[in-house]
């Protein structure tokens, strides 16, 4: 987001491999970033609908994250944080496991890379480490996760992230539009409208 002028903005993606889609509202005002997402997958060979809301303070630090499942199983998951590192569930139930995350990762989406490429403001060449409330859809498990960030090049428009994800060694190069919306997320996912 250049000069922090106010973004409303739909993307949509589609995962490389499979059947599927997501449409994404997403409106940044200067005072903090709400994104709508609907997405219909397939997991384990049974298709699932989900729905996800975050919202993020104007440091882009997650305050509350909602993930429901569409459908027969209906199920879901609310969380809110404090924006330091603090995280509950459902009614302010604390959930220590969560300490020190200031991020969300929800599996089913690019999206959610947007928050700590946002946050963290990399120079070129320059790398951080965070750990992150990871959510798997569509199971809904919630686990900390540690990830790492390396903004690889930088140009007006567009930048080339490497993501890492030291646990499981799952490594991707993320191209990015200005508002830090993944562009393509080699293997996962890759962006068919933007508007």
């Amino acid at each position: 987001m250049e000069g922090g002028a106010a973004v409303d903005r739909d993307v949509m993606w589609v995962p490389w491999g499979m059947p599927g889609l997501e449409h994404l509202h997403f409106v940044s005002p200067p005072e903090g970033a709400v994104a709508d997402g609907l997405i219909i997958g397939v997991a384990d060979g049974l298709p699932f609908r989900a729905r996800y809301r975050t919202r993020c303070d104007a440091q882009w630090r997650a305050r509350e994250v909602c993930v429901a499942l569409l459908g027969p199983d209906r199920r879901y998951l609310r969380l809110r944080a404090d924006g330091e590192g603090c995280w509950t569930a459902g009614s302010c139930e604390p959930l220590p496991e969560l300490d020190g995350c200031i991020d969300v990762d929800i599996s089913a989406t690019p999206f959610t890379n947007t928050l700590p490429i946002q946050r963290l403001k990399l120079q070129e060449g320059a790398s951080a480490d965070l750990h992150v409330a990871y959510i798997n859809v569509p199971e809904l498990r919630l686990e900390k996760s540690r990830q790492r960030y390396t903004l690889v090049a930088g140009r007006p428009g567009t930048m080339l992230y490497r993501f890492e994800s030291p646990a499981d060694g799952f490594v991707a190069e993320l191209p990015v539009d200005a508002d830090g919306l993944v562009i393509d997320y080699p293997g996962l996912f890759r962006r068919v409208w933007s508007g």
